[in-house]
């Protein structure tokens, strides 16, 4: 079958699948409103099916690699050079990713002189589990980040640029971080899930409710605006405009509010190629080396933003 036939053929059963869930998630909602709520939490924090099966088959780059045991479960950990007696950058992977997406970045930071230390979060990669959320994501980056002391940089895509936010809030040790197109609010993923998937709006903050009963963290812990202004280690925020998956508006709040921070602003990247491209690269290691990347981000009351 020519590519351009299977390509169509996938849109069109993904559509498809797409619309079954939304057909059936609206009749639940209005039958049996509790267990759509409950059906919904559950597929909330499932990463996508294919995303282990993609991590399982790639290259792992000579990597060095071992098991933690963080929280009861065995997570997947790669190392280049020696962060023991190096420093290094502690890579963070976003949803349904896995830790060598990192790959791009190892041969430059290598040749800076770091060490790379990422992994694959619970139910991600080579690591076990089945269901994980976002204070799951900063609570295991937190324990890696013990399990190898503190880092010259952390560095985070998408959901882990918002985990290494959390972790950073909550006592991670990283002298710079830098932060590629994150999510700034854990209701406005849940929101945007809840449209996607045909859940109503009511029903999603029901779902919402259920998992801040069961959280590490309360929701107001987890947000941009909350969470920046505690943070004292300088940050690089770099976020495309032309982002579909995570707006770039999530990305300035939170050089808004995090005091030492500056923003570069990327324009056809996207959510995922941005994490791979060199010139963010580039700007990423001239920022840890302490050189001025970026704008700085300043608002006031009549100024709800503008560069400085």
């Amino acid at each position: 079958m020519p590519a351009s036939s299977t390509k169509i053929s996938t849109i069109v059963r993904n559509y498809l699948i797409l619309a079954t869930l939304r057909t059936s998630f609206r009749l639940q909602g209005w039958f049996m409103p509790s267990t759509a709520v409950q059906r919904a939490g559950r597929l909330f924090t499932l990463p996508h099916p294919s995303a282990r099966r993609r991590a399982m088959t790639a290259p792992t780059y000579d990597a060095q690699e071992t098991d933690l045991l963080i929280d009861g479960l065995s997570i997947h950990v790669y190392r280049w050079g020696d962060p023991l007696h190096q420093p290094y950058v502690l890579f963070a992977h976003g949803w349904s990713s896995h830790g060598t997406r990192v790959a791009n970045w190892i041969a430059p930071l290598r040749a800076a002189g770091y060490a790379v230390v990422t992994f694959d979060q619970a139910a991600h990669g080579r690591s076990d589990g089945t269901q994980t959320n976002l204070p799951e994501f900063a609570c295991h980056l937190l324990a890696v980040g013990r399990r190898y002391g503190p880092a010259a940089a952390v560095i985070g895509h998408s959901l882990g640029g918002a985990a290494a936010a959390v972790a950073l809030a909550h006592g991670l040790q990283a002298r710079r971080a830098v932060l590629i197109a994150p999510p700034a609010d854990p209701l406005v993923m849940a929101e945007q899930f809840a449209r996607m998937v045909g859940l109503a709006r009511h029903l999603s903050r029901r779902m919402f409710a259920m998992f801040e009963r069961s959280m590490r963290f309360s929701v107001e812990e987890l947000q941009a605006q909350n969470l920046a202004p505690r943070i004292a280690q300088p940050a690089l925020i770099v976020h495309d405009l032309e982002d579909r998956e995570v707006p770039w508006s999530e990305g300035e709040r939170y050089a808004r509010y995090w005091a030492d921070s500056w923003l570069v602003s990327t324009r056809g990247l996207g959510h995922h190629r941005i994490a791979d491209d060199q010139s963010v690269i580039a700007a990423s290691l001239r920022f840890l080396r302490g050189e001025t990347v970026g704008q700085r981000v300043v608002s006031s009351p009549n100024l709800p933003y503008g560069f400085a």
